[in-house]
């Protein structure tokens, strides 16, 4: 990524801690974002910070340095993109039980996760015929990209996480009472860092994960060497990028979050803000509606040359 060829620099960043009072760090934190004109959001939750943030590259720069100079927060993890565009409307600073919504009381990712795997020693691990490679993502993020050989458990949400791995532990431990090494990631390395906490506290010991997520595998795996195929979903208006943390050619279906190629958006089922060929024929007229109504708003707010808040 070549920095000075963009206009916002973007950090996604997370780091497990135990935060005693996230309510006092709140307006800190709120308050030098704003200072150094930065967008975006960041959740503060008594396991740790999450968040991704967007800027210029000195603001940029300016809040990670702050971020790290708290106690809690001095491992922050740190992964870098740019953009021609604001990603975001404005600056949130949330409050959450979780930074990563799993559901289950009682796992500690800031104590007992599993072990981290740099991007540069992933493609080793993945290839041992012994290891089960998991990719911890919804199955619409999945859809567009993952790496060769890995399991898709299929989930609509993180909180389905769980539930599929019991199901799944059973059956491995029906075809062996040897415990497998397990692999496990996803996008920015949050996701599968609270699942190996959970997989070890289902008595797995032999449990990793790629750290930095596959957006640092994209950024330091030369393409020729990769593993991965296809692209990587995000959270943000990019919806997608590729090797080297290019901004893919995707948009996002409003309707069922799934991300459409060119090929996609030319059918006759794809219809703006409203319906694609994924989900055309399961919403019911008054879903439609109530998209046709949003999208009416977001192209009138476009014709008046201001962003609907409702975007993001």
């Amino acid at each position: 990524m070549t920095e000075s060829n963009f206009s916002y620099k973007v950090a996604a960043l997370y780091h497990f801690a135990v935060v005693d009072d996230p309510g006092a760090l709140k307006p800190e934190i709120l308050a030098a974002c704003e200072a150094n004109g930065l967008k975006g959001t960041i959740l503060l939750a008594p396991e740790g910070i999450n968040g991704t943030i967007a800027g210029e590259s000195s603001g940029i720069d300016a809040v990670i340095s702050f971020l790290r100079s708290l106690p809690q927060f001095a491992g922050l993890e740190v992964k870098y993109s740019a953009a021609n565009d604001m990603p975001f409307l404005r600056m949130k600073v949330r409050l959450k039980k979780e930074i990563v919504t799993m559901g289950v009381n009682g796992i500690d990712a800031a104590r007992a996760k599993g072990d981290y795997v740099d991007p540069l020693d992933w493609n080793a691990m993945i290839s041992d015929p012994d290891t089960v490679v998991i990719d911890t993502r919804n199955a619409y993020e999945v859809a567009i990209g993952s790496f060769e050989g890995a399991i898709n458990p299929d989930t609509e949400t993180f909180r389905d996480f769980p539930t599929w791995f019991d199901d799944f532990a059973k059956q491995l431990q029906e075809k062996s009472d040897k415990q497998p090494k397990i692999a496990m990631f996803c996008t920015g390395g949050i996701r599968c860092e609270k699942a190996t906490a959970y997989v070890k506290a289902q008595g797995f010991d032999d449990v990793h994960h790629l750290k930095g997520g596959i957006l640092k595998y994209l950024e330091n795996v030369p393409e020729e060497n990769s593993q991965w195929n296809g692209d990587c979903f995000l959270f943000d208006q990019r919806v997608a990028v590729g090797h080297g943390l290019k901004q893919s050619d995707y948009d996002q279906c409003h309707a069922c979050r799934m991300p459409l190629n060119a090929e996609e958006r030319a059918s006759e089922r794809y219809v703006p803000g409203e319906a694609c060929p994924h989900c055309y024929d399961s919403r019911t007229e008054e879903q439609r509606e109530r998209y046709r109504e949003r999208q009416r708003q977001v192209e009138k707010a476009a014709q008046e040359g201001r962003e609907h808040l409702g975007t993001i």
